[in-house]
């Protein structure tokens, strides 16, 4: 029974390092994944936002990633993580030319309507 405490932090060890190289892994197959793949630029529609706050607590500050979802003609959809200022310029609605590859998001291009319009 002397032996269970150096094999319990070996195997904790062993659990650690074995997520952070998931992790990296896992990192670098998406950024392999999306370089592989051509820039694309579509025109479509923002049809839903959305924030996840991560982190924070009493001495440290969270983490917001900023998401939008887009549909296309043919009605497929993709959400994208955004930066926060464009976040803040997409509204629900929006009609434009997005430019992506693979999941990185690259730009929304509005397509600004006349005033007075009405669509």
């Amino acid at each position: 029974m002397d032996s269970f405490g150096p094999v319990f932090i070996v195997i904790v060890f062993v659990i650690l390092i074995g997520s952070f190289v998931l992790a990296i892994g896992r990192g670098l197959f998406t950024w392999g994944s999306n370089n592989a793949v051509e820039m694309l630029t579509n025109s479509c529609k923002v049809v839903d936002k959305r924030t996840r706050a991560s982190g924070g607590g009493v001495d440290c500050s969270a983490d917001t990633a900023y998401y939008a979802t887009f549909e296309f003609a043919d009605g497929s959809r993709v959400e994208l993580r955004m930066p926060a200022d464009e976040y803040g310029l997409a509204v629900v609605g929006d009609v434009g030319e997005l430019t992506y590859q693979g999941t990185r998001y690259k730009g929304f291009e509005r397509h600004v309507r006349a005033p007075g319009t009405g669509s």
